[in-house]
């Protein structure tokens, strides 16, 4: 059976020998042909070549021609910074910065001229997918909260309060975007749709009814008529809007570690739907060993089951995701003896890796601690280090910002300090306030306020 096959198995909820594999090569690709992700993410051929190793080494069932949530908002006129480790930021917004809303650009004549890096992601998706039939090919498209969230900037969440027509009106330009974008990666050969929304981990259920609902379902709607499997992805805490995601009409919803599997299996199922993820990306598959990568796939593997389960990892991998781990992953999907054994047998912090904060706080100042994957490569910790970075004029030397990602040994130790389990989080003087969650800038403050 080809790794297309388990794919398609696995959304029509059909049994599977495994579970399928679905390893999200992004700027990992070019750690595999030795390029910087800047290089990389501008290239077709080279796009191709990496995901033609990637095919080699990790022997996928199915991949995403590109990760890169910037593509529609670099189209749309935001300027990026670009990264050699990382994808690139989005780091100007153009209706926060007045670009009146119903003068943004039509992206059907931009899709039209296949210029940039659009043209490029679209370009290698026809190469791979006329190479390799036999593998499942997923089109990655920015969802419309998170592309709102490019254009606007951290006024959206203001916005949303004090003027939500505008809002919505931004929202509904997204998604026929979205649509756009989804039918040129179809065409391009793409056999999955997979809306990536990592913003809509950040707003309650309330604002997600308010603003995503209609317009996704419409998107994934849209998608269903072109004949096209889709999934809504998204990373951070998005466990209270996960049964909101399902009642979109995907065919599949993907999460990171945020969220225990078994309530996605819970989920998805009560809605008939199937579902994916959620290897740790830091952890395991970037600072662990081969074993503690085969550990964390086997508890994966033994909630998801092989119906209607995917196995792969929360979000994009870091670029110098190890080789070796990879691979280990991907041999223990297809080794029966090896899982057994594995059974039959992870690492953590040590208390001694745990700094005293005790003496940390400083009185007439707030000390602000935000605990994030990476805010370099992901999209909720960048804006809400974007956000937190906007107190410092506020109060005059009496706030201190840092970030702790925990890529790093040290940023896992500084959560465990804080007692933080979900990312990203915004500590105030020591305490969890804002977990997964931005909110408006006068919140902020304010809580900033009661803690001097």
């Amino acid at each position: 059976m080809t790794g297309k096959e388990y794919i398609r198995n696995a959304f029509l909820l059909k049994e599977n020998d495994r579970p399928a594999w679905l390893p999200f090569v992004g700027c990992h690709g070019a750690f595999l042909t030795s390029e910087t992700a800047d290089i990389y993410l501008s290239s077709a051929e080279k796009i191709v070549k990496g995901l033609e190793e990637a095919i080699v080494k990790y022997a996928p069932d199915g991949l995403p021609v590109t990760f890169d949530l910037q593509l529609e908002a670099e189209a749309l006129g935001c300027h990026l910074l670009f990264s050699p480790s990382n994808p690139p930021a989005v780091v100007s917004h153009p209706v926060e910065e007045g670009f009146p809303v119903d003068e943004l650009p039509d992206f059907s004549e931009i899709l039209r001229k296949r210029d940039g890096r659009l043209g490029d992601a679209l370009r290698a998706a026809e190469i791979i997918t006329s190479r390799h039939p036999e593998i499942a090919f997923f089109g990655l498209v920015t969802g419309p909260l998170t592309l709102a969230l490019h254009l606007m900037g951290t006024s959206l969440f203001t916005e949303m309060f004090e003027n939500p027509d505008k809002v919505n009106r931004v929202m509904e330009y997204c998604t026929d975007v979205a649509e756009l974008m989804s039918e040129a990666y179809i065409e391009a050969g793409c056999g999955v749709i997979a809306v990536v929304d990592p913003m809509t981990s950040q707003i309650d259920p309330l604002t997600f009814e308010m603003f995503v609902s209609e317009n996704s379902k419409r998107l994934f709607a849209k998608i269903r008529e072109m004949n096209t499997l889709s999934s809504f992805f998204v990373c951070g805490q998005a466990e209270h809007n996960l049964e909101l995601m399902a009642a979109c009409g995907p065919d599949n919803i993907s999460v990171d570690e945020n969220i225990p599997l078994k309530e996605v299996k819970r989920v998805a199922e009560g809605a008939g739907i199937s579902f994916g993820g959620n290897l740790k990306l830091t952890t395991t598959l970037l600072l662990g060993t081969e074993e503690e990568c085969e550990r964390d796939a086997l508890e994966c593997i033994d909630t998801g089951g092989n119906r209607g389960y995917i196995l792969a990892p929360g979000c994009d991998l870091p670029m110098n995701t190890p080789v070796a781990n990879l691979i280990a992953v991907s041999s223990l999907v297809r080794d029966k003896y090896r899982q057994d054994v594995l059974r039959n047998s992870s690492v953590k912090i040590t208390a001694e890796e745990i700094p005293d904060i005790s003496s940390r706080w400083i009185t007439g100042k707030a000390i602000v601690d935000v605990v994030t994957l990476d805010s370099a490569s992901c999209a909720p910790c960048s804006y809400m280090m974007e956000l937190t970075n906007r107190l410092l004029p506020l109060f005059d030397g009496k706030v201190e910002v840092y970030e702790h990602k925990i890529k790093t040994h040290e940023g896992l130790a500084m959560m465990k300090a804080l007692g933080v389990t979900k990312i990203p989080t915004i500590c105030i003087n020591g305490e969890p306030l804002f977990i997964s969650q931005t909110p408006p800038l006068l919140k902020l403050a304010d809580a900033v306020k009661e803690r001097i």
